[in-house]
């Protein structure tokens, strides 16, 4: 089902190995970025020379400010056309508990991993009408745990709205939602932090980047499949 798609904070991290493996498969690349302008444009260069039968085009946006966040939609679809595909991929993680949490931390944590893709998908439906929508969200999201409480409750939030999008947007549009556990590094931190972390959780060892491609596969490949949630974290989220 080759289309076209739109996913946010495209140019880094797992937004990019998404947006290279959807290009594999012949699909045109809305690429979202923030603040990294010089690495998306030199990204889009690279899919645009390696699939030059494709087309990619790059989208900046502040997705905590309204009056960008509310334009992007109907940017994508007037420079691309209509697209088949929205993934809400760019989220901020700053660790706070609950009682250390500011309202400006709150604040960062709730508008981009929360309100953004909101506004987005509510744009989508308006706009696009038919398509899917894949939500990254976190296994954290089943714990109560508060060492990142405000990013814990925004993507709580997140998955929520998946449930009640994928309700109120059928059958033309199908909404879900992917949970990735350690895939990468955060920022700042190698490959030994993940298998410190691995030790903890039930598969032992980190899981890189191919069990979310795989999961968006099976999502897109299932046309049946709405309101769901795939859990592609090792097990992490059972503990």
């Amino acid at each position: 089902m080759p289309g076209t798609a739109l996913i946010t904070g495209a140019s880094r991290r797992i937004g990019r190995a998404l947006a290279i493996h959807l290009a594999q498969q012949g699909w045109n690349i809305a690429i979202h970025y923030h603040t990294s302008v010089d690495e998306a444009t030199v990204f889009c260069k690279e899919l645009s020379d390696c699939f030059p039968a494709q087309l990619f085009e790059v989208f900046k946006a502040d997705l905590s400010q309204v009056s960008e966040l509310e334009l992007l939609i109907g940017r994508v679809l007037n420079r691309m056309g209509t697209f088949e595909l929205l993934i809400n991929n760019a989220s901020v993680f700053e660790p706070s508990a609950f009682k250390q949490t500011s309202t400006e931390l709150l604040e960062r944590q709730w508008n981009v991993n929360f309100r953004a893709p909101f506004v987005l998908m509510r744009d989508y439906s308006r706009l696009v009408k038919t398509g899917a929508i894949v939500n990254l969200v976190d296994p954290r999201i089943v714990t109560n745990r508060t060492d990142f409480a405000a990013y814990t409750l925004s993507k709580k939030a997140l998955w929520e709205s998946t449930k009640m999008a994928a309700v109120e947007f059928a059958p033309h549009i199908r909404v879900n939602a992917i949970a990735p556990g350690l895939a990468l590094p955060p920022e700042g931190k190698n490959e030994d932090y993940l298998w410190k972390r691995a030790a903890t959780i039930p598969m032992k060892q980190p899981g890189g980047v191919e069990p979310i491609l795989k999961s968006l596969d099976y999502i897109l490949n299932n046309v049946y499949l709405t309101g769901q949630l795939l859990f592609c974290d090792g097990g992490e989220n059972l503990i």
